[in-house]
């Protein structure tokens, strides 16, 4: 599993404006993602952050882009999709996994990346943070983008 050996990572997140974007598309795992994103924000430091919903994965990219020009300093996003019968999926995850990277390397805004891409449900329950799941990769995406503001040169 892609989980084995995942560090626990401690991070300050305090001060920090942060925006969640998170897709609406399979509830049961994204709230799954966001509420593990929320609860390593607040061990964190950081309790005071936003929320913004978005309707898809495509659509990440620039919901992280507007986040940053209305004063993020650091973006999470999180969703959610699962590999279906079409080449749908083959788009969708490359436009918003370049679409995302694009947008950090751009503004040089950390961007936490906790979109699941897999091929089934049961491996998107599996990384959603639930009880019963074997990793929380809405807490990773914290844990990574925080870690990434906080680097010092």
């Amino acid at each position: 599993m892609s989980g084995s050996g995942a560090p626990k990572i401690a991070v300050d997140a305090s001060g920090l404006k942060v925006t969640i974007v998170a897709t609406s598309w399979h509830t049961v795992v994204t709230d799954g993602l966001l509420a593990g994103a929320e609860k390593a924000l607040k061990e964190a430091g950081n309790s005071d952050y936003k929320v913004v919903r978005v309707p898809g994965a495509f659509e990440l990219p620039l919901a992280a882009s507007l986040a940053i020009k209305n004063g993020a300093e650091v973006v999470i996003a999180l969703g959610v999709v699962i590999q279906g019968e079409t080449p749908h999926f083959d788009y969708v995850c490359d436009a918003a996994t370049s679409g995302l990277t694009r947008v950090q390397l751009d503004t040089s805004v950390p961007i936490g990346f906790g979109l699941l891409t897999v091929s089934n449900e049961q491996q998107a329950l599996d990384r959603a943070g639930l009880a019963g799941s074997k990793e929380d990769k809405g807490a990773e995406a914290v844990e990574a983008a925080i870690m990434m503001k906080r680097l010092s040169f």
